[in-house]
């Protein structure tokens, strides 16, 4: 079942067109890996599916719903992990995480997240004097934590060492496995072909590829993104 839906979509800043008639799809159960060079409309792609940026023009959905016009009960359907974590400052891991569950009504894989991403030895520390892996594992158990049945995660095992890149790829097939559908923005070709379900490759605010992950890579998926993105597939 299609969970998110972008047709056509279009968004510029004054001059500059971040996006340029994108058109995607991501479904319940799987995952998709979103890749392109810095500036190819990733991260405007995905601030409109999540709600953050207004489409100029296009189509959004996300649960069939347009995420411009989502009220809290939909909100609640939707996990969200931003790049720069967008974490409350003075509260404890522990806190934070308890805070979500009650707004989700108990509904919560906490403890599992806990577990899986290695956080209860600095559960009870605040956020701002955790390190940058710290907040990253955090981030994503805040994404998921309510058992969202869509997540929308940025780089979510970036600058993680790689035992901890393990556990959470382990982690996310888990999670789609039981029927989320989770979009992946990554810069990593190993993530995305250990990862992906589904892969789409932007460029130049466009959607050059998409499909299964053996339909778009051929024999290898990083020299197809660079045909792609330098303008050399035919």
């Amino acid at each position: 079942m299609t969970a998110v839906a972008v047709t056509d979509l279009h968004r510029s800043f004054g001059s500059v067109r971040a996006v340029d008639g994108a058109t995607l799809t991501a479904e319940l159960g799987e995952i998709t890996c979103v890749l392109g060079p810095n500036g190819a409309g990733k991260t405007t792609t995905v601030e409109c599916l999540e709600g953050l940026q207004r489409p100029d023009s296009g189509t959004v959905r996300v649960l069939g719903t347009d995420p411009w016009h989502a009220d809290a009960a939909h909100r609640a359907r939707v996990g969200v992990m931003l790049q720069d974590g967008g974490l409350p400052q003075s509260v404890s891991p522990q806190r934070l995480l308890a805070h979500l569950e009650r707004l989700h009504g108990g509904v919560s894989r906490r403890d599992e997240l806990v577990e899986a991403l290695g956080i209860t030895p600095f559960a009870r520390t605040a956020v701002r004097r955790l390190s940058g892996g710290q907040r990253q594992r955090l981030a994503l158990a805040a994404a998921l934590v309510g058992r969202p049945e869509v997540a929308f995660l940025d780089e979510p095992a970036a600058g993680l060492d790689p035992h901890a890149q393990r556990e959470v790829h382990a982690l996310l097939r888990r999670v789609s496995d039981e029927g989320t559908a989770l979009l992946v923005t990554t810069h990593s070709f190993a993530e995305a072909e250990r990862l992906a379900d589904r892969v789409v490759i932007m460029h130049a605010g466009r959607v050059v590829a998409a499909g299964t992950l053996a339909e778009v890579r051929g024999d290898s998926l990083e020299e197809r993104y660079f045909a792609l993105t330098s303008g050399e597939a035919a």
